[in-house]
């Protein structure tokens, strides 16, 4: 029998951890209709999963995170109009799934982070990359007119001087350089990215999840415009936190001098 096709996306779980590792590694993770598809399905059950802390976001191989779209399945996924407008709503539905996601999300970027990969990184809380990481929107080399919301993701990231920087010379931008702009929280060396990665994780599920998911709330609200945003549901929030059993346990294992085991309730 011939050997079944490998899976685009690949998920893993432990200690509270849910990866989602984007596997296209021959033509560096690059997305394809399936892959936005399915990443958002799964995505979505994470975040409804009370044994998740949080979200790794990862490519698989060493060359890439994500190198934007599958130019491979063009001339299937983008073969008419209605096909374009089909990968396109399955793009806006993986975007719309992340920033919904009331869990931390970190993206582990070592190699190439381009187009559509940069997209997904910039929807992610937190981004660590390799020092030989490279970042790019090249749609100014493509033709390709950017949409006003990608635009406005990544300008707040980094401010209107660096979006417009990115956008208009389409240029690749080291690692240095990204962690300059504020594109990325940190740059490590190739060999200590993973150990970094892990203690990162290690720490945030080890914290208490309701607080967690008290800051994202806030985070995800202050995102919209001010009349959008639900103040109530945060301090409602706050307050289920104070009067928490994690709350009891973070006071009590300070008094106490040792680490505390929260459990989320």
């Amino acid at each position: 029998m011939p050997a079944s096709a490998p899976q685009p996306i690949l998920t893993e779980f432990k200690n509270g951890i849910a990866r989602l590792i984007f596997n296209n590694p021959a033509r560096h993770n690059a997305m394809s209709l399936e892959m936005w598809t399915h990443g958002a399905e799964l995505l979505e059950a994470f975040g409804q999963d009370d044994n998740v802390r949080a979200i790794l976001l990862t490519g698989a191989g060493t060359e890439a995170f994500v190198a934007g779209a599958d130019i491979s399945k063009f001339g299937d996924e983008r073969a008419s109009r209605e096909a374009v407008e089909t990968y396109d709503r399955a793009v806006a539905r993986f975007q719309q799934v992340m920033r919904s996601l009331e869990k931390p999300t970190i993206a582990r970027i070592n190699g190439f982070c381009i187009g559509g990969g940069l997209a997904i990184a910039i929807e992610c809380d937190i981004r660590v990359c390799s020092e030989k990481s490279r970042f790019s929107v090249p749609a100014a080399k493509l033709g390709i007119g950017y949409a006003m919301d990608g635009i406005r993701r990544l300008r707040t990231l980094v401010g209107p001087a660096f979006a417009a920087e990115i956008f208009y010379t389409a240029r690749q931008f080291t690692a240095e350089e990204a962690v300059m702009m504020g594109l990325v929280n940190r740059v490590l060396p190739e060999a200590g990215l993973d150990a970094h990665v892990e203690d990162l994780l290690s720490r945030i599920s080890e914290n208490a999840p309701l607080a967690i998911h008290t800051a994202k709330r806030a985070l995800i609200e202050l995102e919209k415009p001010e009349v959008a945003q639900d103040e109530a549901a945060c301090d409602t929030l706050v307050l289920k936190c104070m009067e928490s059993e994690d709350y009891v346990e973070g006071r009590t294992a300070f008094m106490e001098k040792r680490k505390p085991v929260f459990r989320g309730r």
